[in-house]
């Protein structure tokens, strides 16, 4: 028999994202002993653009090292359906995740980061409040969830604070900087919009300005978008948020810690209840009295049902995720100018009595031509002559519909790998070709075209929204967690990311997790 190991920490955090750094710090300022590891070893990033995207493109001679990547990445994931992980600014944040956590897909893109900051690093920055009609049944009072929101949104600094028709749904305004200023081609849409509001309730249409986790004002040491447009490269002024920014703050309390090159792959309990983390990397090994596992939601039910033997099938919320082009005519010729790079208008259009939709739009500057070109029906020469005119009168939009009509399924494998299949529920398809047809009709009133063929609806997980294998229970059985994201059948095993949360809505989810891993913080440092 092993020797005992003494508990070395109060609580360790497995993943230093947006979750775990959220529930970090109600513990750390209680006083207790913290352990945060995460399985980065080398960043190894390309550097980011120093100038504005408008400046660098035309005069910067080394842009290849950013828009390619010194040892090609760019070029090697010339199949990948987002920009983002294209980016070799970005390529650390995404590199080995799949296999590191051993995690098998079919018909399914699973995304996940071992990177210090998680998915934060190269996120879109939207954020939602989702209300208590949101959330039915929760096993818990909503309004410890509502304290939390307003701590995080304050915390990490929120763009978008507007009186428009989105205010409610959002419901983060009271909390808010101002928007950021837009371009030219989204203030045409909202100007258009606003003129003729009168014509959309019917169509189950509303329009705003978009809430994002960038700052239109300074906060603490990050500084205020300054529209360079650099946004999908790397802000230089960190005014995105991401969670690695949470670190310099959090190594101010002396209880906490940060370890780099932890990869965990096994959970073990000691008699005395307490909870070892084996290093795939090592034999390192680190004890805790408790652990927080906020390590993205597929990396987290790997842990949980490996530990459980648990090889029934779990269902995997995502949602079903589509791209647009949008071309505003009137604004052909319109000069670029710099701007926000991410969302800057959203919209909620009703499709059934149960399911709404939401999206964005973002101006093309700042995105690579290539990103166009491969998806037009032509070649590749007449694609670049055509969009050199047409794009700057474009906007690309997003859409996300709620996480019930997606039908993904987990299991946990004899070899202790999690595979996923994903698939649709059988109503998502027509939804999706309503929603196509109704915004198709709703922009044509604002002066834009959506453009043939442009609509794409993107392979399941494709959306990086997951949430739910071990959601929240009441009563929790085998497979499930209570209020506090505890496992049934792992005593001190808390789960803090989206595996936890029951429902997936249509929203941006970010905050949500953020805002529970922050409940579920508070609730245990009360414990103490």
């Amino acid at each position: 028999m092993k020797p005992r190991v003494k508990p070395e920490f109060d609580v360790i955090i497995v993943g230093s994202g947006p979750a775990g750094t959220s529930a970090a710090y109600p513990l750390v300022k209680a006083g207790l002993t913290v352990l945060m590891v995460d399985a980065q070893v080398d960043a190894g990033s390309s550097a980011a653009p120093l100038a504005p995207y408008l400046t660098s493109r035309p005069h910067d001679e080394a842009q290849w090292k950013w828009l390619i990547g010194e040892n090609f990445h760019a070029l090697s994931q010339s199949d990948a359906v987002s920009p983002k992980l294209k980016t070799p600014t970005h390529a650390h944040v995404f590199r080995g995740f799949n296999a590191g956590n051993r995690i098998e897909t079919h018909n399914f893109t699973g995304v996940g980061s071992l990177a210090t900051g998680g998915l934060s690093n190269a996120w879109g920055c939207g954020v939602a409040r989702l209300s208590a009609s949101d959330l039915p049944g929760l096993p818990f009072d909503y309004g410890e969830l509502e304290k939390s929101y307003e701590t995080v949104s304050r915390r990490i600094g929120i763009s978008g604070q507007a009186d428009d028709d989105l205010s409610s749904y959002f419901g983060l305004d009271a909390w808010s900087q101002p928007p950021l200023p837009m371009d030219p081609l989204h203030q045409r849409l909202l100007d258009r919009y606003t003129r003729c509001q009168q014509a959309f309730p019917e169509l189950g249409f509303r329009l705003g300005r978009a809430r994002v986790a960038a700052l239109s004002q300074p906060l603490e040491a990050r500084k205020a978008c300054d529209l360079s447009g650099n946004c999908l490269w790397g802000c230089q002024n960190q005014a995105l948020y991401s969670a690695s920014q949470e670190l310099v703050k959090l190594k101010q309390y002396p209880g906490f810690r940060h370890a780099q090159g932890v990869l965990v792959d096994n959970l073990l309990q000691q008699a005395d209840g307490s909870w070892l983390i084996t290093n795939r990397h090592s034999s390192q090994h680190f004890c805790a009295k408790r652990l927080l596992l906020a390590a993205g939601t597929l990396a987290s039910t790997r842990l949980v049902l490996k530990q459980l033997n648990y090889t029934a099938a779990v269902r995997l919320l995502s949602s079903p995720t589509a791209a647009f082009l949008l071309w505003q005519p009137a604004m052909l010729g319109t000069p670029r100018v710099p701007t926000f790079g991410l969302g800057q208008l959203s919209f909620a259009l009703e499709l059934a009595a149960d399911t709404r939709a939401f999206g964005s739009t973002f101006s093309t500057t700042g995105l690579p031509m290539s990103e166009f070109v491969s998806r037009l029906p032509m070649s590749k020469r007449l694609g670049i002559e055509l969009l050199n005119n047409l794009l700057r009168a474009c906007l690309v939009a997003n859409i996300f519909l709620p996480g019930h009509l997606s039908n993904n399924m987990a299991r946990l494998r004899p070899d202790g790998s999690l595979s996923i299949t994903g698939a649709l529920q059988a109503e998502a398809p027509g939804l999706m070709k309503t929603a196509e047809a109704r915004l198709r009709r709703i922009y044509w009133r604002l002066g834009a075209l959506l453009m043939p063929m442009s609509f794409t609806v993107a392979k399941p997980g494709t959306d990086i929204h997951y949430a739910g294998t071990l959601p929240m229970h009441a009563r929790p059985e085998v497979g499930q967690t209570d209020s506090l994201g505890e496992v049934a059948g792992l005593p001190g095993v808390h789960v803090v990311d989206g595996a936890c949360l029951p429902i997936l809505t249509e929203k941006s989810h970010t905050l949500t997790i953020m805002a529970n891993a922050d409940r579920i913080g508070r609730a245990l440092a009360n414990q103490r």
